[in-house]
Formats: C-alpha cells, structure tokens, sequence
C-alpha cells in the first residue's frame, strides 16, 4: 500500500478543500509543501504540466482536480461518505457549483485592493508582483474570467441567502443531512478563502447561521499529516508502478481510442495541457500513460467534467 500525497502550499483554497475532506476520511497522508506560483519542476515531473492546485499522488498514480481527489478517497475509505447514498447527484452538482460559480466570487472579493494590501503586507515586493502576474496567466487563454468586483458585492448577498435557506432546510445541520459531505467542502474552502483578512472576514460573518455552519465543517481537520521532501515523493513514484486501471468500460463519445497520443487540459483557467498516451476513459475519469526522467512512469488522472481531449 503507498501513502496519500498531498502536494499543496497552506493558504491555496482548493488545497484546504483536499485537506478537509482528507480529515473527514480521518486518513493519514503526507504533506509536500509547493511554490504558490509557477515554475513547479518537482509536481511538473509527475504531472506533466498541470499547475493548479492541489495535486494528489499515490505511488505512480497522480491525481488532478478536488472533484477527482474526493472520489479517490472515497475509493480509500468509503465511510463516511463524501457522496451519500441516495444523494450523489444532489452533493456532486451542489460541490461543481460551490467550485465553479461561489469560487469566482470569492477570487474577485479576495483580490480587491483593500484585501490584497492585507494578506501580502508582509510579502517582499517582488514576490507579489510575480504572484500578481502568475495569477493573471492563470486566467489566460481559460473559458472564464475574473467576475468584475461590482458585479461579485451585487451577487454575494443572493448567494449567501441561497445557502441560509438550504442550511435551514436541514435544521442547521450540514448542506444535505446531519453529517457533511462533498457539498460542504466545497463551499467551505470558498468561504475559509474570505475569512482569512478582516475586509472580506464580514462577508461570512455577517451571516450568522453559515458562519455556525462553515466553523462546524472546518472543525473536521485535516486528519493526520506528515512532512515528506519534493524530491522524496518524486522518488516514491519512480519505484512504483501504476495501479491497474479500472475494470469499467472504455467510454470515449469522441472517437478517441486506447493507446492513442492526446493532451488533456482544463477549459476554464489553468490550461496548460499535459500531453501522454491515453490509456482510461470512463464516464467520470480519464487516465494518460505517460515517461518522466525523474518519475518515471506515471498515470495522471483527471476528471471528464471541466476537461479537454484533443488529439496530439
């Protein structure tokens, strides 16, 4: 059995989302600490290219994308259960729009001026001018962008009223029951982002009930980690070898076959593609085969929602 990697910096959104989920799985797992901005030559031996943030490794096998991540772990350990039963189409949907819509708004808010001054009070120049321009290729080329800060104030409350009700709905609970799942980190991480200056701090606090709520999901954890080096986790995939694939059917409505040469790049922000031989397509995953110097070989899998396939 290999140990869960965890490659992540400590104030990335989406990596607190993984981290979560990995303290309700209560697994243990290792923490690789990476640079918030690009070059990332230690992940970009495993992951081809993929630059966001966080990345799971086990053994060879590496994982891109928290909506791929938490079906990963469920496979790991299935309780409790980041899907419930009866609800999978109900957390799924709700995270993918926790993740996509809740997060843009979030990313606009947290970097007005006022916010920004804050967080990187303490950062040498230099290095917010090169976060400033990383972030701003981050969103190039993508099928997205920023939401315009006037339109992001206009539409928070709308959005927090939204998960009142829902949080209502559910006697204060968690989002779709008595115990949290996918729905829940994936709001939570959005709103943990907001929390973490004293501009955007009101936009949560401001609601009392999710602010019970987002506290209750945070007090989950982060389960058990330990430190482990780029370089270690880089060796650890060189001596293992890929898991086999899974026993679901080949499944590619495009035509795409087995063996073929393709690249796989994300549609909406962070599009740098990975290039490698695709070797899985599944209704919910696509797998590439692909040789590293350093890693050796590897399988890098993504999720199909939020996904592109093209032919090298």
């Amino acid at each position: 059995m290999h140990e869960i990697i965890l490659h992540h910096y400590p104030t990335s959104p989406f990596a607190e989302k993984a981290r979560l989920m990995l303290g309700f799985k209560q697994l243990s797992w290792r923490s690789v600490a990476i640079p918030p901005v690009m070059p990332k030559p230690d992940l970009t031996a495993l992951t081809g290219g993929y630059r966001r943030t966080p990345v799971l490794q086990v053994g060879a096998d590496v994982y891109c994308d928290t909506a791929l991540m938490a079906r990963r772990l469920e496979a790991e350990k299935s309780t409790p259960a980041l899907f419930p039963e009866g609800q999978e189409f109900v957390a799924a949907t709700l995270a993918q729009w926790a993740d996509s819509v809740l997060f843009l708004h979030a990313v606009s808010l947290v970097f007005q001026p006022e916010s920004m001054a804050l967080r990187f009070a303490q950062a040498p120049k230099e290095f917010v001018q090169v976060f400033s321009k990383d972030r701003a290729q981050l969103f190039s080329g993508g099928s997205v962008s920023r939401v315009p800060l006037e339109q992001a104030r206009s539409h928070w409350p709308v959005l927090m009223a939204r998960l009142q009700q829902q949080l209502a709905r559910e006697a204060g609970e968690f989002l779709l029951g008595r115990a949290p799942c996918i729905a829940d980190f994936a709001v939570a991480h959005c709103l943990w982002f907001l929390k973490a200056t004293p501009v955007t701090a009101p936009l949560v606090e401001d609601y009392p009930e999710v602010a019970a709520w987002l506290s209750k999901v945070l007090g989950v954890g982060h389960g058990s980690p330990g430190e482990l080096s780029a370089e270690e986790a880089v060796t650890r995939a060189r001596e293992a070898t890929p898991a086999p694939l899974p026993e679901e059917a080949f499944f590619e409505p495009n035509g795409f076959k087995a063996g073929q040469q393709v690249t796989i790049a994300a549609v909406d922000y962070g599009t740098e593609p990975v290039a490698g031989e695709l070797v899985f397509a599944g209704v919910e995953e696509l797998i590439l085969r692909r040789e590293d110097a350093r890693a050796g070989i590897v399988h890098v899998h993504f999720p199909r929602i939020g996904y592109r396939l093209e032919a090298c």
